[in-house]
This record gives structure tokens, C-alpha cells and sequence, in this order.
């Protein structure tokens, strides 16, 4: 059955597109390989306290956050008449070379601010790369077979789940048997391949003025992945809709546009002047969506729900490896447990929980999450010794229970934001989503970075671990108290 599938989207969109989503993807996941050789060279090697640590894992995954720039440039200045390929060249070299560059310079490696700056840059790659395969898998299911749209993101995301899978199993067991070196050089092969995989695939070029339009791709398909054909059905409605009750404004602001496209140069005068008008009116109706209260207070909610819980896991790291003493290959494990823990929590929640009200769930998410965290205070201490329960096992369903969760949390995200999203600007706007979300999460890790410092938690000094642990707990209760900016009587199926 499978192998039909993937025959029936080989023959619809090319092998060599096909090769590249999947490794892309599966590239994606299997970064906890390398990234789990990271969290030991900053504890082991460069002898960072916890706090520190968590500053340079935070800034480290900044582009993850400016998404949306990168889908704005690649849709309104193309390169030699392409807007893909030559972006995920230009990505896959930045997630190439850093670790290229890790692996054979050690006085790189081994000082703090040049392995942040080199972490960065192949964060910055990966970001693009993201956005760029995203907006290629849409185009492809508009412009060729829409009916495989669905399939390409199902297959896109078993990539990045069957990748996630095999780098936590197998980073744990390359820190025991191989050197920092290599791990990161064994690591660039798979952006090595990426990079010569993107020779195969072909691109029309589009020799054109640029486009004042915003691209629908760049990450829309990730919304129909998680939808099922009712929420498809929603959508059409909500988006009817919302061009009905936009329909009076839009026909004042078309004059105005029109007048705009009209003043702009011809081909007499400056390209760049045509490209800087492009670019700003992307911006202007990407900015002028989102100020909407409808979508601008969902969103603040699910940020502040990531901003007000301060991020302790890369405290619990160090506290796992030097107090518990916690093998690598195991730590590599929770991984894995903690991926098949999501998989099982997007499977509850699309059987039985899309219908139930979007608040209760998120409540639920949060009543859970707190509970959860509870447990690393039984763990920090030592009760769970006293009652006969090992280290491991308390990791292990901790981090399975949490991850599961969270995707509880998640899953009404992607669902919300695509109902959320007009019609027209879909994808940019999902992507400006999605790095919302990512900016929350990295300002959680400068919170928890800043919490570990005053508490004066330090490696080998987790005195005040557990009073850390019981600020996190009530900081995940607070955003229940925001949930009025979820639209009371939205579902996974309703907005």
C-alpha cells in the first residue's frame, strides 16, 4: 500500500521532487543527532553553566523566528528568474558549511561566542530551507495534482518523524563511540546530499516585474496536514465569508493600489525601486491581516502562554547527566519515546478531541503540563527513590506524557491559525504564525536562562533546582487566565 503511494506521487510530481522533500524533511529530524552533541560540547567542553548554555541554545535559534522574511524574499526577488532552487542552494549551503567548519576547527569549536555565531548561521540555513521546500510542496499541488496536497505534507511529515527517530537513537550512540569532530562531519553529509539533490529538480524560470502579490505557499501546506476534509470545508466557508465582510473595503483600497502599481518605474527606470515597492506592500498587507483582531488575539494567547513559562530544560540536562549520571544513549532514548509520545498525541487528538471546545482543550493542556512538571520536582528530590520508582523510568514517561501534550497544545495551534488566515495571504501569514511561536519559545529560553542565574543554579550546584522547578509549575498555570482571546466557540472544526 505504501509502496503504491509513493509510486502514484512519484509519477504525479517527479521522483527527484519527491527525493528532495523527504530528505529535507527527514534532515529536519535528524538534527537532534548533532544538536545532542552540541548540548555536551557546551557543558563538557567549553564547561558553560546551565544559565549560559541556555542563552547560546536560545540565540542559536533566532532565524526560526523571522520565518516570514525569508518567504518574502524568495517570492519577490528571484534569482536569474528562479525563486526556489537558487534559495535552497543558497540555504543548504549555510547548513552545510557551519558544521563543516565545527568539525575541522577546533579553536571554533571550543570558544563559546564563534560556535554561537557558526550555530546561527546553520539555523539561519535550516530556517530558509524550511520555508522554501514548504512553498515549493504548494506550488507543486496547485499547479499540478491539488488532490496530492494532503499526501505530500502526510509523507513530508513522516520524513521529519522517521528522522527525529533515528538521530535521537543514533546521537547517543555516536557520543559514546565517536569523536566531537566527527559527529559534526558525519552530520554534513546529509546537507551535502541535499545540495547535489537540488541539481535534479527543475524550476521554470519567471522573467517578470516583481510581484506585489503575497505567495500562498511557504508554509500554507503545512495546515493540510492537519486537517481533515470538514476542516477543509470550514475553511471555504470561513473564507467566503471573510470575502464577503472585506468586500466593501477592499473595492476602496483597489483604486489606491491600482494608483500605486500605475506610479510605479517602468522598465526605464530602477528594477530595485520596482522590487523595494514589491517588498513593501508584501509587508503593509501582511502587517495589515494580522492587526485584525480576530487573528491578533488568538495569537498573542498562544505567545504568551509560550513567554510566561520560563524554559528549565536545559537545566534538567545538566541535572540528568551529573547527579542522575544518565548515559547519552539513554538521554537519546527519552528522545525517541518523546517523538513516538507526539505522534500518539496527534492521533488522540484528531480521533477524540477535535470537536471539543479549543479553550477546554488548551486548559486541559495547561492543568496537564503543570502536573507534568511536578514530576521533576519528585525527581529533583529524590522521592520518586523513596517510593521505589528509578530515574529512568520517571525521564522516560515524563518526557513521553509532556511531549504527547504538548501536542495537544500544538494541534489546536496549526488548526486555529489556519482558519484564521484570509484568503490570499495564507501561507506567509502561517509562516508569520509558526515564528511567532518560535519567538515565544526562545524568549522561554532567555526566561529560564535568567531564572537559573538568579537562583545561582550552576553545574554541579542545584541547590535551588527545585524551587526553580515550583516557579515554572505556577507560571504554567497563568495563560489559563488568558484564554478569553480564544473565540469562546472555537473547536478543531470551527472558528
Amino acid at each position: 500500500m505504501i509502496i503504491g503511494w509513493l509510486k502514484q506521487l512519484r509519477i504525479a510530481f517527479g521522483a527527484s521532487f519527491i527525493w528532495l522533500v523527504c530528505l529535507i524533511y527527514f534532515t529536519q529530524g535528524f538534527r537532534s543527532f548533532v544538536w545532542t552533541a552540541v548540548s555536551y560540547q557546551l557543558k563538557d567542553r567549553l564547561k558553560l553553566s546551565p544559565s549560559a548554555s541556555q542563552f547560546v541554545t536560545s540565540i542559536a535559534f533566532f532565524p526560526w523566528s523571522i520565518k516570514p522574511i525569508y518567504g518574502i524574499l524568495s517570492d519577490c526577488i528571484p534569482i536569474k528568474g528562479r525563486k526556489r532552487i537558487p534559495y535552497l542552494v543558497i540555504a543548504t549551503l549555510l547548513s552545510l558549511f557551519p558544521w563543516m567548519i565545527l568539525g575541522l576547527q577546533e579553536t571554533i569549536r571550543n570558544s563559546r561566542d564563534q560556535l554561537m555565531i557558526f550555530l546561527l548561521l546553520q539555523n539561519l540555513g535550516s530556517a530558509m530551507a524550511d520555508v522554501v521546500i514548504d512553498a515549493m510542496i504548494a506550488e507543486a499541488a496547485r499547479l499540478e495534482k491539488a488532490r496530492f496536497a494532503g499526501d505530500l505534507q502526510s509523507i513530508s511529515w513522516m520524513a521529519m518523524a522517521l528522522g527525529g527517530i533515528c538521530g535521537s537513537l543514533l546521537g547517543g550512540y555516536a557520543l559514546s563511540n565517536f569523536q566531537m569532530e566527527n559527529i559534526f562531519l558525519v552530520f554534513a553529509v546529509l546537507p551535502t546530499v541535499q545540495l547535489f539533490s537540488c541539481v535534479f529538480v527543475k524550476e521554470s524560470p519567471e522573467y517578470r516585474k516583481p510581484s506585489l502579490k503575497l505567495s500562498t505557499s511557504n508554509g500554507s501546506n503545512g495546515i493540510n496536514g492537519s486537517i481533515s476534509n470538514e476542516d477543509k470545508s470550514f475553511i471555504q466557508v470561513h473564507k467566503a465569508n471573510t470575502l464577503r465582510r472585506n468586500k466593501s473595503s477592499k473595492l476602496k483600497k483597489k483604486k489606491k493600489i491600482n494608483r500605486s502599481i500605475a506610479q510605479m518605474p517602468e522598465k526605464d527606470g530602477s528594477f530595485f525601486s520596482q522590487l523595494l515597492q514589491s517588498i513593501k506592500m508584501a509587508g503593509y498587507t501582511l502587517f495589515k491581516a494580522f492587526r485584525q483582531p480576530v487573528i491578533l488575539r488568538p495569537m498573542a494567547w498562544f505567545f504568551l502562554a509560550q513567554v510566561t513559562m520560563p524554559n528549565l530544560s536545559t537545566v534538567m540536562f545538566y541535572y540528568q547527566t551529573e547527579v542522575l549520571n544518565l548515559e547519552p544513549s539513554f538521554l537519546g532514548t527519552t528522545r525517541v519515546i518523546g517523538w513516538i509520545g507526539l505522534m500518539v498525541g496527534t492521533f488522540i487528538y484528531n480521533r477524540f478531541l477535535k470537536k471539543m471546545k479549543l479553550r477546554r482543550i488548551l486548559m486541559f493542556a495547561h492543568v496537564a503540563l503543570s502536573l507534568l512538571t511536578l514530576l521533576d520536582i519528585v525527581l529533583v528530590t529524590r522521592l520518586n527513590v523513596s517510593l521505589g520508582v528509578s530515574d529512568k523510568t520517571m525521564t522516560l514517561f515524563g518526557s513521553a506524557l509532556s511531549d504527547a501534550i504538548n501536542q495537544f497544545k500544538f494541534m489546536p495551534f496549526l488548526i486555529l491559525s489556519g482558519h484564521l488566515c484570509p484568503p490570499g495571504i495564507e501561507g506567509t501569514l502561517f509562516a508569520l504564525f509558526m515564528s511567532i511561536n518560535n519567538l515565544g519559545a526562545t524568549i522561554s529560553g532567555f526566561l529560564g536562562a535568567g531564572l537559573a542565574s538568579v537562583l545561582n543554579i550552576s553545574s554541579g550546584s542545584f541547590d535551588n533546582l527545585s524551587f526553580g522547578i515550583a516557579i515554572q509549575v505556577i507560571c504554567t498555570i497563568l495563560p489559563a487566565g488568558f484564554l478569553f482571546l480564544i473565540p469562546k466557540e472555537a473547536t478543531g472544526i470551527s472558528a
